[in-house]
């Protein structure tokens, strides 16, 4: 009865921070997209956002947080296995970790100033007669940029789902005389899907709603959902409006997380494969 008290008593801080943090903020953001720019109570909120101009706002941000995933995992997932092979793995997983703490904003400019007109990379494209080439504010360094910040997040998840695979299944396969394509196709992959689908959840999801990098490094050539909240809040000031898009992007965020969730499967756990 003493043990229960107990654990009820330290589910209150638990509780009070998901009331004030996840709970208040989704229910004030459906509160404020039930009203217009007039303050009056009105659906057309909604109605304007299945307008063509959302519409496409939504594809494209869909096809850039696409983009950004795709290539972060086809970078993440090979440095993830080399990982696991070497001998001090842990100490390289953390020098590549060690650039996610760094603060975003001091990043994102630190990237300003190297895809600059008189940055680096167009100093070394001169010394090749190439000339000054506009890097900056395109697709190119908004989708550059994203990967690189994001490449951590979606390494961690991927080394964890190899580093507890049970070795002896890979063994298995090989003595049964598949092909190392063959093994990565049928055994490594799809016993590290979790890590994967992990990878994609912290990727894909906060791609969805970029604004700082959006603005600072592809200035008006990308728009996403991201960068449309921040400019109903603060350049038109139609809070209602911006608080449907965020309505929209909770959704899009939740059904993402239902669609990568899949229990554990090949792993190691008290000696016994899951």
């Amino acid at each position: 009865m003493k043990t229960n008290s107990n654990r009820s008593f330290y589910l209150i801080p638990y509780a009070v921070w998901m009331v004030l943090f996840v709970i208040a903020p989704i229910v004030l953001v459906v509160y404020f997209s039930l009203f217009d720019l007039h303050g009056n109570f009105s659906f057309e909120n909604y109605q304007n956002f299945f307008t063509s101009v959302y519409l496409k706002l939504t594809l494209s941000s869909f096809w850039y947080a696409f983009i950004i995933t795709a290539f972060t995992l086809l970078i993440a997932y090979p440095t993830a296995y080399w990982l696991t092979k070497t001998k001090h793995k842990q100490l390289w997983l953390l020098l590549i970790i060690i650039p996610s703490w760094i603060n975003l904003l001091l990043k994102t400019y630190a990237f300003i100033g190297i895809f600059g007109v008189f940055g680096p990379i167009n100093k070394f494209l001169e010394m090749f007669g190439i000339g000054t080439k506009q890097i900056l504010y395109t697709d190119f360094s908004f989708i550059f940029v994203s990967v690189y910040i994001f490449i951590p997040f979606m390494i961690l998840p991927i080394f964890n789902s190899l580093d507890k695979m049970n070795p002896t299944l890979i063994d298995a396969a090989r003595d049964l005389g598949s092909s190392a394509w063959t093994t990565f196709t049928k055994v490594i992959f799809p016993l590290t899907i979790n890590g994967v689908k992990s990878g994609i959840q912290a990727v894909f999801i906060p791609s969805l709603s970029l604004f700082m990098i959006t603005r600072l490094i592809a200035g008006n050539k990308v728009i996403t959902l991201g960068t449309a909240i921040e400019q109903q809040f603060l350049v038109t000031q139609n809070w209602g409006m911006g608080s449907t898009i965020a309505v929209f992007l909770i959704l899009f965020m939740v059904i993402i997380m239902i669609l990568t969730g899949q229990k554990d499967k090949g792993a190691i756990v008290n000696g016994h494969n899951k």
